[in-house]
């Protein structure tokens, strides 16, 4: 399964023992591991934590969130900084997880949700174990398709409890989001809002698995129902809308 580490708001001093490294070592290993990122810092510039609480509110209101049952267990996979975990929160649900292979951006989450820094195509959780898995902005980022979505949905499929759901939201090439890439690339739209500029700096640095996306739509949406039967799907603002139930 690999190695997980699960990380909270509070953290204490763990003892020492003789095979570990020094303690300097692990020091600089830590320092290493939550140094900046360039696709990372242009996140955190694209919108504050409000306005992606916010955002992600809205997002699952329209994805019937209000009528899953509130003591629903639900993971958010690919979870970033936890605004996904916060804005759950406030909708009323308590049994929540997240999982991130940043542990730059799992530190950042301040909540009652277990965050766990883990690769989403080996997760950590038992058969049949979950009710809800979410995932806003993620998939895009595998880097091999389509045998990592393949093994990301399998690990869904396997995780979710027979009536529980998958909810996915990834970008989708629709004509507004085509305006936007072109918005990106205007050099005066850049030095004009800082957000087009982020936007700029994430495609930039994430562009061989963001255009790897983008170009199979099909062979996603045809992978998505191999694994999902589909309650909703939906294409709108340059997003694909999807949930389903496991097959």
């Amino acid at each position: 399964m690999g190695t997980f580490l699960v990380l909270s708001s509070t953290a204490s001093k763990m003892p020492t023992s003789p095979t570990e490294p020094p303690e300097n070592e692990v020091k600089l290993q830590t320092q290493n591991a939550l140094s900046p990122d360039p696709w990372e810092a242009a996140y955190l510039r694209f919108e504050s934590p409000d306005q992606e609480i916010q955002k992600f509110t809205k997002r699952l209101t329209r994805l019937d969130a209000s009528q899953w049952p509130r003591d629903a267990e639900i993971v958010e996979l690919f979870c970033g900084r936890g605004n996904g975990l916060i804005a759950l929160e406030r909708l009323g649900f308590t049994r929540l997880a997240g999982v991130d292979l940043s542990p730059r951006l799992v530190a950042r989450y301040r909540g009652p949700a277990k965050c766990i820094v883990g690769d989403c195509r080996r997760l950590p959780f038992a058969d049949r174990s979950k009710d809800v898995l979410v995932i806003q902005g993620g998939l895009h980022h595998l880097p091999a398709l389509p045998d990592d979505l393949d093994q990301t949905f399998s690990e869904m499929h396997r995780v979710l409890r027979k009536d529980g759901r998958a909810v996915i939201v990834e970008p989708w090439l629709t004509p507004f989001l085509k305006f936007v890439h072109a918005l990106s690339e205007n050099s005066v739209a850049r030095r004009i809002s800082n957000r087009i500029d982020a936007l700029a700096v994430m495609i930039q640095f994430e562009r061989r698995t963001y255009e790897q996306w983008l170009r199979q739509p099909e062979l996603i949406r045809k992978m998505a129902r191999a694994h999902f039967v589909p309650v909703h799907e939906s294409f709108a603002w340059g997003k694909w809308n999807f949930a389903g139930t496991p097959k």
